[in-house]
């Protein structure tokens, strides 16, 4: 942005300053804030000469900040009043690295006392080698599911909420805007699990716990003097359900894709929504439907029940049909129309008269 000389009689350098304030929020919130403070500051000087000298040296802040992201540098070649420990590391991402870590212990300790402990205290079986691929592997798909889910949830509850207001100009709730703004980490870490659960699923035929599992079934085949093993039902469901997960995780491959700025620059808004919304929930509907028919009828199977808790892809497809059917609900009853309305700026009778006197309220 080009600077403008500030000019204590002209009144511009307040307007100059705000934009300053703006221009570093997105990439540097302390230096914004540091702004701020410096330009309520410029208001108490003392003469003009203290005003200039001050607003000279928040500038140069603002020039070292640009000159970080213009190009690299070593770090001696850094200014002075540049601390680079005092930088947050990846503050966009701390939250949602947080909730996936918390998502993928607590599934990770369901699927191991189900699948490890449950074999050993009850039948004294050490299967505690199916930690590393089988327990990783049930518990990587189940996190990116509740992941992806989330990601359109925030969503139908923003809409919901947009709905009951009748209108799009009052405020979210603190919660829901985080929830909101960090949308993308949490679609690309679901994207990043699914894809490991696919190459976790690849390496399936190459362990040695498979190749002898392999030689017991032919031997027991030989037993019961069976020559064909063939079973049609577990057929098709292998072949549909690997299906659904090749497409699926296709489709999330372009919305990742799509997030980045090189290829999100390219897209008109309309565009950009279009892909995240309609391919989004075709992606959510197929990975779905891929651990639905994984299950296929082990629903109803008493020994799938272990301890008296439900398989994880039960639990797993919780998340994702409550929200699909919410998103449903809205398209099906014509709510959708009305929010469309809302966000072309329709507002519900005297409600716009009632945002007016809350705004006058706070101005005096």
């Amino acid at each position: 942005m080009e600077q403008r000389q500030a000019d204590p009689q002209s009144g511009e350098d307040d307007d100059t300053w705000h934009e300053l304030a703006v221009m570093d929020q997105k990439d540097n919130a302390p230096l914004a804030v540091q702004v701020t403070h410096t330009q309520t500051y410029f208001s108490q000087a003392s003469s003009p000469k203290d005003t200039e000298d001050q607003k000279a040296g928040v500038l140069n802040a603002v020039e070292h900040r640009h000159l970080l992201v213009s190009f690299p540098v070593e770090a001696f070649e850094f200014p002075s009043t540049v601390c680079l420990e005092e930088m947050t590391l990846f503050p966009q991402w701390c939250l949602p690295l947080k909730m996936t870590s918390i998502l993928l212990a607590l599934t990770f300790m369901y699927t191991f006392i189900r699948e490890v402990l449950q074999p050993f205290v009850s039948q004294g079986r050490s299967d505690f080698y199916k930690i590393p691929i089988l327990v990783m592997n049930k518990t990587l798909p189940w996190t990116s599911i509740t992941l992806l889910a989330l990601v359109y949830l925030a969503g139908v509850l923003a809409a919901l909420l947009q709905l009951h207001r009748g209108t799009k100009y009052s405020r979210f709730p603190v919660w829901l805007e985080t929830w909101m703004s960090m949308r993308k980490q949490l679609g690309l870490l679901a994207f990043f699990l699914a894809a490991l659960h696919a190459i976790y699923s690849l390496c399936y035929p190459m362990r040695r716990s498979y190749r002898y599992k392999l030689l017991n079934w032919a031997y027991q085949q030989v037993q019961q003097n069976l020559e064909d093993s063939w079973v049609a039902d577990d057929v098709w469901r292998m072949e549909i359900y690997v299906s659904l997960g090749i497409i699926g995780l296709g489709l999330l491959t372009l919305l990742a894709i799509s997030s980045l700025p090189s290829i999100s620059d390219t897209l008109n808004w309309r565009e950009f929504a279009w892909v995240q919304r309609c391919l989004g929930y075709t992606a959510l509907v197929l990975v779905t439907a891929h651990a639905l028919v994984y299950g296929w009828r082990k629903w109803v199977e008493p020994k799938q029940y272990v301890w008296y808790t439900p398989p994880s892809f039960i639990l797993a497809s919780l998340l994702p049909i409550t929200v699909l059917l919410a998103k449903a609900l809205l398209l099906l009853t014509g709510l959708h129309r009305r929010l469309e309305q809302i966000h072309r700026g329709w507002e519900r009778p005297g409600r716009g008269l009632r945002e007016q006197c809350l705004r006058s309220t706070h101005s005096e």
